[in-house]
């Protein structure tokens, strides 16, 4: 006896252009997911560390690793370094002596005084110097012997004009 045939085709249903659509639509939406997550090269792969399982991963990015803010921020992030002065403060007494006693300015005066000319750098320095003693000499109160000499001066000058002796 025969048994009947049945056809492995005919107890399968066609599927319609609809659910043949929307397949390929899976499909393709499946392909695009594949490769590498977004940023993983430069975050390093976690897959490719096999062998080194006991040492700390080396990061694979060159340059600083120092995070930086983005954005403002409440707190200033260039930090104004003060520069350090070359002299300590000192009290406008101990600062004019220093002055006084200073022997590059003493030199320099007595070549003053001696006719020759200096530089142009050694004559502002000269300046400078002489205007800082004026000005520590007025806020300490200090006036200069020449003041004496020039009262004197007057007075003699009074004397001749007069007709005295």
């Amino acid at each position: 006896m025969k048994k009947p045939s049945t056809n492995p085709r005919s107890n399968v249903r066609r599927k319609t252009r609809e659910e043949l659509n929307q397949e390929g639509r899976d499909r393709k939406r499946e392909k695009k997911h594949r490769g590498h997550a977004s940023g993983s090269r430069a975050n390093g792969g976690s897959a490719a560390s096999g062998s080194g399982k006991g040492k700390p991963q080396k990061d694979p990015r060159v340059g600083s690793k120092k995070p930086i803010p983005l954005g403002v921020t409440d707190t200033p992030v260039n930090k104004q370094h003060k520069p350090k002065s070359e002299k300590p403060m000192l009290s406008p007494q101990a600062e004019l002596e220093m002055l006084e006693t200073d022997e590059r300015l003493d030199a320099l005066l007595e070549r003053l005084e001696e006719g020759e000319t200096l530089s142009a750098e050694d004559q502002t320095w000269v300046n400078a110097k002489l205007d800082r003693i004026d000005e520590l000499m007025q806020t300490l109160g200090l006036s200069y012997d020449d003041d004496e000499e020039e009262e004197e001066g007057k007075e003699d000058m009074m004397r001749l004009l007069k007709g005295g002796n």
